[in-house]
């Protein structure tokens, strides 16, 4: 009986000390370089925010952000997630502003067995890497097909298109190529400029060349204000070159600098800064007075990654960790400032609806106006 009581209490005082330990998150994100503002500063904002209106603490475990910056380097993401799990001792690993970052750290969650949440990157394959990560952003082909069907719909049947030259913008090509000549269209061409320093006036006047219906455009968001730049010296529009594109391009952290060259562009997206509901609206509020910006498409990632961590410990009463916490993830759904969404428990991605916007001048400001919604999509990828 001494020996059973003796158990019991060594027990209760290992789950006691458990529930004491701070639980960590090893946020990694490119800080510095070309991605830092527009990605990187922006996730990490919106993991930031959940804490600043949630709270700290969430089922007796103190939530603490360790964060990395691998100023957008493969190698260094790999590095930096490798030194969270084995000196930092973090339970999960978070962040991720682009594909190539994402899939040097999934090899290091797998051997850690250590739960990795893709709050940015977007290629559709990431998720397949390890059975320990999950997404809290969006896939590329998830938004690029509602986009593609749209189109066809309403009266354009000819279109080039033109991408960033890495995983997201193949998957954004062959997705609108995809749902855009399965709906009745027909795609004149494909171009790819360079991810790196990109020069999009040739591509651009090639696709002018061509004489369209419309441009269909995908570069990541940072990129976005020099492209609509290049169109308009191009005169793409004047030429009767309608141009539609992904939210990346009309990123909200500087749709408002892009000027009139961008109003009545029709755009897909998981999220809008103008998106109308009572919890965006209180977002959107609390994230420009703690930063003084709107909050963009990576900042909801971010803020809603803190969200599933949070109701997985809340689940699991703080105790679950490695592959017990990702099954806790799976599944769980919950109404968010974009909308209602929900984690695949098949594939660990996120379902969600994805808007039909047109930018329009409201208030003396440009907002991406959603008009339709294409409720609950999974990655068209992986159906």
């Amino acid at each position: 009986m001494r020996r059973l009581l003796m158990s019991v209490l060594m027990a209760l005082f290992a789950s006691a000390a458990l529930a004491a330990e701070p639980f960590r998150i090893g946020l990694i994100l490119p800080m510095s370089g070309p991605f830092a503002g527009s990605i990187g500063r922006q996730v990490e904002q919106g993991a930031r925010l959940y804490l600043q209106t949630h709270g700290v603490e969430v089922a007796g475990r103190r939530i603490e952000i360790v964060l990395r910056d691998d100023g957008g380097n493969a190698d260094a993401t790999r590095r930096l997630a490798t030194e969270l799990v084995t000196n930092e001792k973090v339970d999960v690993l978070a962040g991720f502003g682009l594909t190539p970052l994402a899939l040097s750290a999934a090899p290091v969650a797998t051997r850690a067995q250590v739960p990795m949440i893709v709050m940015a990157a977007a290629t559709s394959i990431i998720t397949e890497q390890s059975p320990f990560v999950l997404r809290t952003s969006f896939t590329m082909a998830q938004n690029v097909t509602p986009l593609a069907q749209w189109a066809a719909r309403n009266g354009i049947s000819r279109v080039v298109t033109m991408v960033s030259d890495y995983g997201p913008g193949q998957d954004a090509e062959k997705a609108f190529a995809k749902g855009f000549s399965e709906s009745g269209g027909q795609v004149l061409d494909t171009l790819r400029a360079p991810l790196a320093s990109p020069a999009f006036a040739p591509f651009l006047q090639r696709a002018k060349d061509l004489k369209p219906d419309a441009l269909f455009l995908f570069v990541p968001n940072g990129q976005g204000a020099d492209l609509m730049k290049s169109v308009a010296e191009r005169g793409l529009r004047e030429a009767g070159v309608k141009i539609i594109a992904t939210g990346d391009v009309l990123d909200d952290l500087t749709l408002n600098d892009m000027g009139e060259g961008v109003i009545g562009m029709i755009t897909s997206h998981h999220y809008s800064a103008a998106h109308e509901s009572a919890e965006n609206a209180a977002y959107r509020a609390a994230f420009m007075k703690a930063f003084g910006v709107r909050p963009n498409l990576m900042a909801i990632g971010g803020y809603d990654g803190l969200h599933l961590i949070f109701e997985a410990l809340r689940a699991t009463q703080g105790k679950a960790r490695s592959m017990a916490l990702v099954e806790a993830m799976k599944g769980r759904e919950w109404l968010s400032p974009r909308g209602p969404v929900r984690i695949d428990p098949a594939t660990r991605d996120i379902v969600q609806n994805v808007y039909i916007r047109r930018t329009e001048r409201v208030r003396g400001e440009i907002w991406n106006v959603e008009f339709e919604t294409v409720p609950m999509v999974r990655d068209p990828a992986k159906n």
